[in-house]
């Protein structure tokens, strides 16, 4: 803005010097001529006056030199009779000429003739006297424009002057001038306005900041929910453009082990290295829905990727990590159970149906059908059971709400379970023991009961011949114990922890012949799981085992 400023007022003070120049020059100059043709007039009435007088001998050599015009003497015909600066002799004659002609016919003449050659104009101004002779007075001077030129330097360093001299004070008080411009606070434009000229375009500046502000404003509303809701989600978020990271959440740093300083701006190939997940981030920048699964460790994840299209173009992709660990498993769990599902019934179906039919074909002799009928009974007792474990173990996957919650006191549970147990523990000669008392626990009865069932029960299953087992009750730390030892096989190290896995048996031929379906150590799991209970396991092949649940003190229904 300043050196526009400058500019223009530059060129308008030459402007303004050369016009002003010129103006005066020429009014100068026409002023000037008409003085100098004024005073060859009266130069020329004096001599008519000394001629007339006198006589043609006033015109000497010397009256010429003192005059500073050009004085002629014409007869009639035009001869020149005398000339101030020419011999007379020499001259031609001067009857055509425009100012004698004039004098010859009015009295008086005059006219003025230019020497582009040397850039002069002379004026001629001719008087008839009294004897019919032409007395003609000329003076030469320089040409308007040989005048101008003349002047030409004097003008330039007259322009150059004045434009410095211009220059210092237009830079200063442009300078003065901008100050406040630049200085104008723009966040509060109409707080004070210098020049009263700029107040329509500070109003709009004014109003366009409030515009900006309400946007900014929604701009970091949309921002800080958009980060409340990713860098929370439990899934990781990776958004992305064609070639750059545009934003990653906590939990996809965390599945990539990245940080986001490392990322954000920065090629897409920083987040990861891994082929399937390129792959998969390749495909949707081309415009292709991908997802695939991938296995870090123990876990597995699926990345599944979208591309971001506008206007039909594929702009980015986004990209989006959860964990299907447990997923996997359940699938993985359900079709184990199905098969051992299969396999458990199809076992003492088989055995029922073999004996059935050796008796209906007469096959037995009838002193061995009541043994016949007894190994059918155990058989049917055993797919009872099975039946019955496999029902209790799907309202525990249910998680039913209509489980009826109280309170149980575990004492009398465990009381009621002994006297149930008590005969099948004197065929084994095992001895069971209860101290201690944990008050009640908030839960279902039925659930609670099953679960120190089988623990008791496996207690004396898995014991040896006149063995022993104590149940001990008590209460640490605000929490709730129940805990059952035996004197019996033991577990090894390799089979602890999946003893509460559905259908798995540490020693097939016991389970067997002791009965067990292999699910009940997978109830006593799920039902700690319902009560938000602890178990914790301590076992050694040959000297016993002990289990114990940690309640908490105060147990609520989760369902």
């Amino acid at each position: 803005m300043k050196q526009k400023i400058l500019n223009q007022v530059g060129v308008l003070l030459t402007c303004s010097i050369l016009i002003t120049f010129l103006a005066v020059s020429l009014v100068m100059y026409n002023r000037f001529n008409g003085y100098m043709m004024q005073g060859v007039r009266n130069e020329a009435e004096y001599i008519r006056i000394a001629l007339e007088n006198t006589s043609q001998d006033y015109l000497t050599e010397g009256v010429g030199q003192l005059a500073s015009s050009r004085i002629t003497l014409i007869d009639k015909d035009g001869t020149v009779l005398f000339d101030s600066a020419e011999d007379a002799g020499d001259l031609e004659n001067h009857s055509d000429r425009p100012e004698i002609v004039d004098a010859m016919e009015k009295g008086q003449g005059e006219a003025i003739r230019y020497s582009e050659t040397l850039a002069e104009q002379t004026f001629y101004y001719a008087e008839q006297l009294s004897d019919g002779t032409i007395l003609r007075v000329a003076r030469t001077t320089d040409s308007v424009f040989m005048t101008l030129q003349s002047s030409i330097t004097l003008l330039g360093i007259l322009v150059i002057g004045i434009v410095v001299v211009a220059f210092f004070v237009i830079q200063r008080q442009t300078t003065k001038l901008i100050e406040p411009i630049n200085q104008m606070d723009l966040a509060h434009p109409l707080r004070h306005v210098e020049y009263e000229e700029l107040r329509p375009l500070l109003v709009r500046v004014h109003e366009q900041n409030r515009q900006i502000d309400h946007q900014l404003q929604e701009l970091k509303a949309n921002h800080e929910e958009y980060l409340a809701i990713t860098e929370n989600m439990k899934d990781g978020l990776v958004i992305t453009n064609q070639t750059e990271v545009l934003s990653i959440n906590k939990a996809a740093q965390q599945f990539f082990h990245v940080r986001a300083e490392d990322c954000v701006n920065k090629s897409i190939s920083r987040v990861s290295r891994d082929r399937e997940v390129k792959r998969v981030m390749e495909q949707a920048l081309q415009g292709e829905h991908s997802e695939t699964v991938i296995g870090m460790g123990k876990r597995s994840y699926q990345v599944l990727a979208n591309p971001v299209k506008i206007y039909g173009k594929t702009q980015g992709a986004v990209i989006l990590i959860w964990d299907v660990t447990e997923k996997t498993e359940a699938e993985q769990m359900r079709r184990e159970f199905s098969a051992n599902v299969s396999h458990e019934l199809k076992t003492p179906l088989m055995s029922i149906s073999g004996y059935a039919e050796l008796i209906q074909n007469g096959m037995v002799q009838p002193k061995d059908i009541s043994e016949f009928a007894s190994r059918i009974h155990q058989e049917a007792s055993r797919l009872t059971n099975l039946v019955e474990d496999i029902i209790q173990l799907s309202k525990l996957d249910e998680k039913s709400s209509e489980m009826p919650y109280e309170w149980v006191d575990l004492r009398d549970l465990t009381r009621d379970i002994m006297q149930t147990l008590e005969n099948v523990a004197k065929k084994r000669g095992v001895s069971i023991e209860m101290q201690g008392t944990c008050g009640e626990v908030y839960g279902v009865r039925h659930i609670l009961y099953e679960m120190l069932y089988n623990l008791t029960d496996n207690a004396i299953k898995y014991n040896v011949e006149n063995g022993w087992i104590h149940i001990r009750m008590s209460r640490k730390n605000g929490r709730k114990l129940w805990e059952v030892s035996d004197g019996g096989i033991g577990i090894a190290k390799e089979d602890q922890d999946r003893i509460f896995e559905r259908f798995y048996r540490v020693d097939k031929s016991h389970s067997r012949e002791t009965g067990g379906t292999g699910l009940g150590l997978s109830i006593v799991k799920h039902g700690a799981m319902m009560h938000q209970a602890e178990i914790r396991l301590d076992s050694q092949p040959g000297k016993g085992t002990s289990i114990t649940l940690d309640f908490p003190e105060q147990t609520e229904a989760a369902g």
